[in-house]
């Protein structure tokens, strides 16, 4: 069985294996709404919902938006950061890559880490790997003491040129660790070998920054599962599309920033085998935003640099993990529609989540969304609205809408549908930004639609970009879950040696290549107790 926990909702997918013939029995799915902060719950929900004996589960993957929430929503607990002598502004200088080119009064993202939270410690490595001044460990109690007096809860490491040779950062985190259990430290060799110093800083502080939320998640969620007798393989499932252990996951959850999403591209790929179909873009509507991606030739694009925030006044905030390139923006079914004060309509990126949720669930509610808009156009029945669970009321969702119609000058089922229009327009620049721009023409692809609100959405927006075919898969609302059932075990290692291109140098490469490989060899054997994959 797989689980995915969105915004709005979490959703569940599971099938049976006849113990005879091993065949493959239907498959069957649920959905429950997500339980924020607690996450958790709303996975035992659904399971329970389902009817599942969960001891009888043999594996279960698991996908959530938690890290990427908190990292949007800057949620995550209070960071410091220890770098190489010289080097403390790293992230506050970043690059020179800001959208808003022209615009002199352009501001940069502010870092996660504040000034007086990022101290320095004496050592110095060389970009060959050479140590050129050893690491000054007395100075690391003096560091110690700041940030406890400051309430740092995670400590980012990530010293100058340590994807070369991580020596230093390994003696500062055992010594950190030894001279502070009670704090999170996470190093920047840990997560990627690549080089570019501010990526490199920024990755270990986000993973820093994501991951005593995460790991008191997983630890919630594997006691629940555990205390109802769950015997199986927990998996978490990664951006880069394959799933990892729990405790990986645990220990560089930055890995797992995209980790629905890319799931649900997976699927596509595969239903995409399936159907005969091997150029596709990929539409992934659900409550909180909608997400795009382009499969060319069958092929998953897999990048190793993704950019968290990046919007037309903002660079945002780089990462260096594996991520199945998709492009996201805040536009989905909880989305909020708002006036600015120039008078001008809006959709997102603000969501009514889960709670309150859209004005239809009747939970409090007030401001009309994405959902309310579609009710109120007679796009979904306001008599089987989420299969019949909720009620929707419709009374409240007209006062909703007149307001917002009375600001404008318009009727309430004029504004309602001059929302599904504006989100319509913003989901169409988005899957403009993974084919036109990258110079993809849409007429050659497919839209494969999915989320739970994909298919209400796809056929105006293939209109718009001439796409000529539009797929909705079964159990499209849950196709996230379905897509990780289909993904197997994957970890990505990435080396950065700078080496002149000669018959010389390739006898070098070679060798750290196969050295690499039996390194990840190794490691998958002991993932899966020893047996050969």
């Amino acid at each position: 069985m797989a689980s995915d926990v969105g915004g709005t909702f979490t959703d569940l997918v599971y099938y049976d294996v006849d113990a005879k013939t091993g065949e493959l029995c239907a498959v069957k799915t649920e959905k429950a709404h997500t339980t924020p902060p607690r996450f958790e719950e709303g996975v035992m929900n659904a399971l329970g919902k389902a009817g599942l004996e969960v001891a009888n589960a043999d594996f279960f993957a698991h996908g959530t938006t938690v890290v990427i929430n908190a990292i949007t929503e800057r949620r995550g607990v209070k960071t410091g950061l220890i770098t190489t002598r010289g080097f403390r502004d790293i992230l506050e200088i970043a690059r020179g890559d800001r959208p808003d080119f022209f615009n002199i009064r352009y501001k940069k993202p502010e870092p996660f880490v504040p000034r007086r939270l990022r101290l320095e410690i004496t050592e110095r490595v060389g970009h060959h790997g050479e140590i050129l001044t050893a690491i000054a460990l007395d100075e690391l109690p003096g560091i110690v003491d700041t940030f406890k007096r400051e309430g740092v809860e995670a400590v980012a490491i990530c010293l100058l040129n340590a994807y070369a040779n991580p020596s230093h950062e390994q003696t500062l985190k055992a010594a950190l660790e030894d001279a502070w259990p009670q704090a999170t430290v996470v190093a920047s060799h840990q997560l990627t070998r690549m080089w570019r110093e501010y990526e490199r800083t920024n990755t270990a502080v986000l993973c820093a920054y994501v991951q005593p939320i995460t790991r008191n998640y997983l630890n919630g969620l594997e006691a629940k599962l555990q205390g109802h007798g769950f015997r199986g393989r927990l998996y978490v499932t990664k951006s880069n599309g394959g799933i990892d252990t729990v405790e990986v996951s645990r220990a560089t959850p930055i890995t797992m920033v995209e980790s629905g999403p890319a799931s649900g591209v997976l699927g596509a790929a595969v239903l995409g085998q399936l159907i005969g179909e091997r150029n596709i873009i990929t539409l992934d509507i659900g409550g909180t935003t909608a997400k795009c991606s382009l499969i060319d030739d069958g092929r998953v694009q897999v990048i190793n640099t993704y950019t968290i925030g990046r919007s037309k006044s903002s660079s945002g905030y780089p990462l260096m993990v594996p991520v199945i390139d998709i492009v996201e923006i805040g536009n989905g079914g909880g989305s909020i529609a708002w006036i600015d004060p120039q008078g001008k309509l809006h959709v997102g990126p603000r969501s009514a989540g889960a709670v309150p949720g859209p004005v239809a669930y009747g939970r409090g509610g007030t401001e009309p969304t994405t959902t309310d808009a579609n009710l109120f156009a007679g796009r979904i029945s306001s008599t089987y609205f989420c299969g019949g669970e909720i009620d929707a009321d419709m009374p409240a969702i007209e006062a909703a809408f007149s307001h917002l119609g009375r600001s404008l000058g318009l009727s309430a089922q004029e504004a309602a549908r001059g929302v599904i229009r504006i989100a319509n327009n913003n989901m169409v620049n988005a899957l403009k930004l993974v084919s036109i721009n990258r110079g993809y023409d849409p007429r050659d692809f497919t839209l494969v639609a999915f989320g739970g609100g994909g298919g209400l959405h796809a056929a105006a927006l293939a209109r718009e970009l001439n796409i000529p075919k539009v797929v909705i898969p079964a159990h499209a609302a849950v196709f996230s879950a379905w897509g990780m059932l289909m993904s197997d075990l994957r970890r990505d290692w990435v080396l950065t040696r700078p080496t002149p291109l000669t018959a010389e140098a390739m006898v070098e490469i070679d060798r750290r290549l196969r050295g690499g490989r039996i390194r990840a060899a190794g490691r998958a054997l002991r993932v899966h107790g020893g047996h050969a994959l």
